[in-house]
């Protein structure tokens, strides 16, 4: 019989560390958190300092019992949860809900070997009040605001939506982007590169302005044609040559949020997903040779690394690639992230002696790509600087134009050797003679469009609010799912987009609850929870701080706020029905047309404010003269999150209904049949073959008949004009000629 109960979090961990323990210890998984907040109300009592009314987590109580039944025959219980704020609550609630008076103790590392395993077992301590403080600190605030705060955005708004401390920040951001896209205006300009021979090759060049190496700007491509005449007559002869070699320095090993984001970039892989295969890694994976945690805990903001580790991988570079690639003295990575908690180490594999190639065969191609990418970043992090000589060389010309060019020669390829994305360019230039002469080739003008910002991506949101602050390496997952579940973005193309409700609650937000959604102030609260963890803050006066200004506003802010002005708009359409006033309103949807006179009238239609507009309410009013085929009854135009159809007015009675397909009047590229518009099931409009499923050619912005003049692929409408649907061709569109198409 064991001597020893020691409780993890998962099975797997729980069978990888079994096997270092041996028959004194058994090791059973807790499956995550045992006790939580309730569900059906808030579980805090404001009034008691902020107490938290804790129960057992329906799910997990078949798991206590067996853990009770399993420490009753056990003399010690050790506690070994994930070494974090998140696994420290864990341990602590499990001691209250096992409620055992035998000696417990508080084990951590953080990796899974059979030597951190067992050193931890040797050195066991008390669970660190702190960490549990600031873990039930932000637990405690994320319920108070979202509990508070949802049911405000319920009466206000539409029912289902939810607010969140962290959540509506990066909805915020979302919002705030597409508003810098909508507002930009994208601005023409041409630029000249020219070919250039000399005596031992030929190399490009582009032209600067006047006294400088940047490129010149041209606004019209008249004066293109004027600066081409002057270069095909001109004579060319070098007038200056500039070398010097640069050191380009290692990157540090990888943490939570440039893991998540190396992964989102070479594997396409999303937060979660990053962080599901990350688990699995640390955990425990089969070998060949029993299971064995493959990686260092993935929850970490430091970039430090162990000594033994370091050590462990300066020998494997030395004996893999040469003493020339180690660093004359070891890496130090001094950049830190706000708010870093560097007692952990950086994303690292737990032993470098086994490669990516020794696991290829043993783990499926997800898991070994995102070891790859953890094991080649960590190994590169300790290695020599790659060397790069650039050449800067200025050309004149006799008509007072100057031309620049620049070559880069990689002479010592160091890190970048392994480094995962070391995807540099690198392009010698011929040898070149001060006042040399020169012959031109060709020259080439370029047309360029100002492009805007990009929309957020999951790997862009989350270095944006990991560089103000906001978040910890726990929340970034969570954070991209909640946002997209809750209906205020939906991803295309993998860029988030918001909604028009999540305009809609974050002005609300600002307006009303200005802290809930600054930056600063969000930032500031991520602090405050460390140094809760850090012994210098305690939880009920941070807590208390935040909570009595919020619960003053969110009592004012009930009353005064107009749900009319948030979810109304006038318009200057008449009910059909009754001749009231037809108004625009938000439901969770998306925008409808309803009667003003409702619930006497209630008239609604679905609301159309794109080019499909005429076309669709014709149709629509040519369908809904039709009787119902079942029942004999009228149908009456309906909406749904799957968009607008038409329905039996003899509902619940009569079910039947009947979509709407709207033709765009273009041809599919590929197969020649209609485009259709369609609906998404999270309520996203996008415009597919009607083929479908034999034909899968889909758009999501509205396309026209217009092919590109780049690789004749169709154009698609975009806000600021015409783009290609394959490639970054675009083209603006003039006022005047936006307002032509709408007539």
């Amino acid at each position: 019989m064991a001597k020893n109960l020691l409780i993890v979090e998962s099975p797997a961990k729980a069978k990888t560390i079994g096997a270092y323990l041996g028959s004194d210890f058994q090791v059973l998984a807790s499956y995550g958190h045992v006790r939580d907040l309730p569900k059906s109300k808030l579980g805090i009592e404001t009034d008691k300092d902020f107490a938290a009314d804790y129960e057992i987590i329906p799910k997990a109580k078949k798991v206590l019992s067996e853990i009770k039944s399993a420490l009753e025959k056990s003399d010690e219980l050790y506690l070994a949860t994930d070494p974090d704020r998140e696994g420290e609550a864990i341990a602590w609630h499990l001691t209250q809900a096992l409620k055992s008076k035998k000696p417990t103790h508080r084990v951590a590392f953080t990796e899974i070997t059979k030597s951190a395993v067992q050193e931890a077992i040797k050195k066991p301590r008390e669970i660190l009040a702190n960490l549990v403080d600031a873990q039930q600190a932000r637990r405690i605030l994320d319920r108070l605001v979202g509990y508070k705060l949802s049911p405000l955005l319920w009466k206000k708004v539409y029912r289902g939506l939810s607010a969140g401390r962290v959540q509506s920040v990066a909805v915020r951001l979302v919002v705030e982007r597409e508003r810098e896209i909508e507002a930009f205006k994208s601005r023409e300009f041409w630029t000249l590169d020219a070919e250039l021979i000399g005596h031992h090759g030929s190399f490009k060049a582009w032209v600067v302005k006047e006294g400088t190496s940047v490129p010149l700007e041209l606004d019209k491509q008249a004066e293109v044609e004027s600066w081409k005449k002057k270069l095909d007559k001109a004579k060319y002869e070098v007038e200056s040559i500039e070398k010097y070699l640069g050191e380009m320095k290692p990157q540090p090993p990888l943490i939570t949020s440039t893991l998540q984001q190396l992964a989102a970039r070479l594997c396409s892989f999303s937060a979660k997903r990053t962080m599901k295969l990350a688990q699995d890694l640390y955990e425990g994976m089969e070998t060949g040779e029993g299971s064995h945690g493959l990686i260092t805990y993935m929850r970490t903001d430091s970039y430090n690394m162990a000594d033994i580790a370091k050590k462990e991988a300066e020998s494997v570079v030395g004996k893999t690639y040469g003493a020339k690639y180690l660093p004359a003295t070891p890496n130090l990575f001094t950049k830190k992230v706000r708010g870093a908690q560097e007692a952990h180490e950086a994303i690292r594999p737990t032993s470098f002696a086994r490669t990516p190639e020794s696991l290829k065969a043993k783990l499926d191609r997800d898991h070994y790509r995102l070891y790859e990418l953890i094991y080649r970043a960590a190994l590169a992090s300790t290695m020599a600087p790659a060397k790069i000589e650039t050449t800067n060389v200025k050309v004149a010309t006799d008509q007072k134009i100057g031309l620049q060019a620049r070559g880069r020669e990689l002479k010592f390829d160091g890190f970048l050797k392994i480094y995962p994305d070391s995807d540099e360019r690198f392009e010698k230039l011929p040898e070149l003679t001060q006042s040399e002469k020169l012959k031109l080739k060709s020259l080439t003008p370029t047309q360029h469009l100002t492009e805007p910002p990009a929309r957020y991506s999951e790997a862009t949101l989350v270095r944006e609010l990991e560089k103000r602050g906001i978040g910890r390496p726990s929340t970034y997952a969570p954070i991209m799912s909640t946002i997209v579940d809750r209906g205020y973005v939906t991803k295309q193309a993998g860029r988030f987009t918001p909604q028009d409700v999540a305009g809609i609650v974050t002005d609300l937000l600002i307006e009303n609850f200005p802290d809930i959604v600054d930056y600063d102030f969000t930032a500031k609260m991520e602090e405050d929870l460390d140094e809760i963890a850090e012994g210098d803050k305690k939880l009920v006066p941070v807590i208390r701080e935040f909570y009595e200004p919020f619960a003053k506003n969110l009592k004012e802010k009930e009353k005064s706020i107009d749900k009319k002005e948030l979810v109304q708009e006038k318009t200057d359409k008449k009910c059909p029905d009754c001749g009231a006033e037809v108004l625009i309103k938000l439901s969770r949807f998306g925008k409808f047309y309803a009667c003003s006179a409702y619930p006497k009238c209630k008239y609604s239609a679905p609301y159309l404010d794109d080019d499909f507009s005429k076309k669709e309410e014709k149709q629509i009013a040519e369908e809904a003269k039709e009787k119902c085929p079942d029942c004999g009854g009228d149908l009456n135009v309906k909406q749904s999150r799957f968009g607008t159809f038409l329905g039996c007015s003899n509902y619940p009675k009569c079910k039947f209904t009947k979509s709407i397909v709207v033709s765009s009047g273009i041809k599919c590229p590929n197969c020649g049949h209609d485009i259709v518009k369609k609906t998404t099931r999270k309520g996203r409009i996008f415009y597919g073959c009607s083929g479908y499923p034999k034909c899968k050619t889909a758009f999501w912005d509205e396309p026209t008949d217009k092919k590109c003049p780049k690789c004749s692929n169709l154009l698609v409408k975009k806000k600021s004009g015409l783009a290609c649907s394959q490639c970054d061709y675009a083209e603006e569109v003039s006022e005047a000629s936006a307002e032509a198409d709408k007539k």
